[in-house]
């Protein structure tokens, strides 16, 4: 396991959205040891990549969707199986979509259905963040 330095990102992730309609949708994927856990799509931070390139990886590698980064979301960090994880997410929009990968299921859920959906605290304030950003920049 590789260090990271005070303050750097260990694992990247997006917050997806695309507009459906007149309204925003934001991709899940399940997570992978717990098929019935909806999370954001996230993953290591490989040597030779920046956060940004690493969190366009993985939602490709975990959901099947290619995304183009809007913006920067707040860096989270949490503990799971004894690691220390500081997590950069970003907002970023869908712009295809192929099958989903990892033996993951995936799935665009509205706002509220997306708040609902998580079970983390940090994912459901990553998930309101996107929205407020969404909404200012027009996306309703």
């Amino acid at each position: 396991m590789p260090e990271y330095p005070e303050n750097q990102p260990s694992h990247a992730g997006g917050v997806v959205i695309r507009r459906q309609g007149g309204s925003i949708r934001y991709l899940l994927v399940t997570a992978r040891d717990k098929p019935d856990e909806w999370v954001l799509p996230k993953g290591h931070i490989e040597p030779d990549e920046s956060a940004e390139q690493t969190a366009t990886r993985e939602v490709l590698e975990e959901s099947g969707i290619e995304a183009i980064i809007v913006d920067a979301l707040e860096m989270i960090e949490f503990n799971t199986a004894g690691e220390q994880v500081r997590a950069q997410f970003f907002l970023m929009e869908a712009v295809s979509e192929g099958q989903a990968g990892e033996d993951r299921r995936r799935s665009w859920y509205g706002y509220e259905e997306a708040m609902e959906m998580l079970g983390f605290p940090q994912a459901r304030l990553l998930i309101h963040q996107a929205h407020l950003l969404s909404k200012s920049r027009g996306h309703s």
